[in-house]
């Protein structure tokens, strides 16, 4: 008897014994709260190895000694009220056990209260973009495992796809509060010696934060399918102590004031044909062949081919916008914040000359700071004279649009309130839908149950004018539904409140007008 005892109570202690020589165990971490979530998946974890050997030892205990061969009579004690309140009571207190810990863990895991540093992190496809509030630092990480080691041609390295160019460097003995937002889709941002692990939703905050115990490096990876490259999206943390951390901080400002002057002598400078392949190439696989693939080839249906399309093909001025400012409505990022205009000047160069497209052309910074001046200026007229276009204009008519004279312009600032027909509302309100609201409602109005509502024949749809342009207009709290007074012109406000109202058989015959918009809510 004393020798089966002795066996229980290894098979429960020896877990806690060579827990830390279990790899495929959850480790300690490297913080406080890495510690309890450790501690409580522990407890946990005796507490089922217990409840496992309670019940199959009376399993094992019952068909050795009440099998049919020694005898034995099946004891009847159908509907016993005492076996019902055992077995009810007994797992409620064992669930009661095991919750308070679990909450404890919880409520500080969320509260990110008196930090000491916060970091805004922004997920997109596919790199993450560090930003630190107050100190005037932000870079891009970009994944650095080499190209050839992702195509086997060369061996991989100690820590393949988990190397990044410019690690997230922070102080240890801090606080620090993160917070967590995307540029596109649903990012997560999950390191595991830290116990954090938060999604980043687009037009979302969430919080998080952590307080490193030891300097380090620790590694981590987005972990929620955010696209084709989602396996290419490490994250590392170089944790530095306090007095390192703001010896850095003083470096990376000094660097970004020397990349300012070497930006701004860049512009005088002409590099040659050769130096800017060979820079835009580097540039090119670093940070474009993701989608558009090395061979430029794209993706059909996905991400479009470069060679002899018509933005390689067209104006210089139209390529340099879209790499600059990104395509609204598509996968198409904004990379003025991203590089430099040597190197946005460089990519281009390489992009229209590469894989048989042999234009000839040469772009030189001096030509995307320009074409960035433009753009300024033109952002600015823009804000002071509401759109009568779509946002989402085909490139070939952007590009018509800004030649627009300024003569134009004014006469578009007359004829912005002007009433449209309905058929110009419905045209102009599916295109804004299928850009700025189809993602949550979907193409065909019905919305995800549970998460996002439908549109047809929903309350706000056949309920008054003013509530459906209050709802698009300044979003409604607590849910997911955002303003959008800041994004979108009074007339495309007008448009998609008419589509919406008129679409998929809700034929409320209503046409919204811009003076509505403008007028709402005085």
């Amino acid at each position: 008897m004393k020798q089966l005892l002795y066996c229980v109570l290894a098979l429960i202690f020896s877990p806690a014994l060579f827990a830390s020589e279990m790899p495929f165990n959850m480790t300690e971490g490297v913080t406080e709260i890495s510690g309890k979530v450790y501690n409580l998946h522990m407890i946990i974890l005796y507490i089922c190895c217990a409840i496992g050997i309670v019940v199959f030892g009376a399993m094992i205990y019952a068909m050795i000694n009440h099998r049919k061969s020694k005898g034995a009579v099946a004891a009847n004690f159908h509907e016993s009220t005492k076996v019902e309140i055992l077995w009810t009571v007994v797992p409620f207190i064992i669930l009661i056990i095991m919750a308070i810990p679990a909450t404890k863990t919880l409520i500080a895991m969320e509260d990110p209260s008196n930090a000491e540093l916060t970091i805004k992190i922004t997920g997109s496809q596919w790199k993450w973009h560090y930003s630190y509030f107050d100190k005037d630092v932000e870079f891009y990480s970009l994944m650095s495992t080499p190209r050839e080691q992702i195509e086997g041609t060369e061996a991989k390295g100690e820590h393949y796809l988990l190397e990044v160019d410019k690690p997230l460097v922070l102080p240890i003995n801090r606080k620090v509060r993160f917070l967590m937002t995307s540029d596109d889709v649903i990012h997560s941002w999950w390191v595991p010696a830290f116990a954090v692990k938060k999604d980043a939703n687009p037009g979302f905050i969430n919080e998080a934060w952590t307080r490193i115990d030891k300097p380090g490096v620790y590694r981590g990876q987005c972990a929620e399918l955010c696209g084709k490259d989602h396996g290419f999206m490490p994250i590392v943390v170089e944790a530095l102590t306090e007095e390192d951390f703001d010896k850095w901080l003083i470096a990376q400002k000094e660097q970004a004031s020397n990349a300012e002057a070497a930006a701004q002598a860049a512009l005088s400078q002409t590099l040659t044909m050769e130096e800017l392949m060979a820079q835009g190439e580097q540039i090119y696989l670093a940070r474009c062949a993701a989608c558009h693939q090395p061979n430029g080839a794209g993706l059909p249906g996905v991400f479009p081919s470069l060679i002899a399309s018509p933005i390689i093909k067209g104006p210089i001025a139209d390529h340099i916008d879209i790499v600059s400012n990104g395509m609204t409505g598509t996968a198409m990022q904004a990379f003025a914040k991203q590089l430099t205009a040597t190197e946005i000047a460089a990519v281009i160069t390489f992009e229209r000359n590469a894989w048989g497209n042999d234009s000839g052309d040469t772009v030189q910074a001096a030509d995307v700071s320009s074409a960035a001046s433009g753009t300024a200026a033109s952002s600015d007229t823009a804000a002071a004279v509401p759109a009568t276009l779509p946002a989402t204009l085909p490139k070939t008519e952007q590009a018509a649009a800004s030649e627009v004279t300024t003569e134009v312009v004014a006469d578009v600032k007359a004829v912005a309130l002007d009433d449209l027909t309905m058929d110009e509302l419905m045209a102009m309100g599916e295109k804004v839908y299928m850009t700025s609201c189809v993602a949550c409602h979907q193409a065909a109005g019905t919305g995800l149950p549970g998460a996002f509502p439908s549109l047809v024949g929903s309350p706000v749809i056949t309920g008054p004018v003013s509530g459906h342009l209050d709802v698009v207009i300044n979003g409604k709290p607590a849910t997911a539904m955002q303003s959008f007074s800041a994004l979108l012109t009074p007339q495309q406000l007008a448009a998609v409140v008419t589509y919406e109202r008129n679409a998929w058989g809700n034929n409320s015959g209503d046409a919204v007008q811009a003076s509505d918009v403008v007028g709402h809510g005085k």
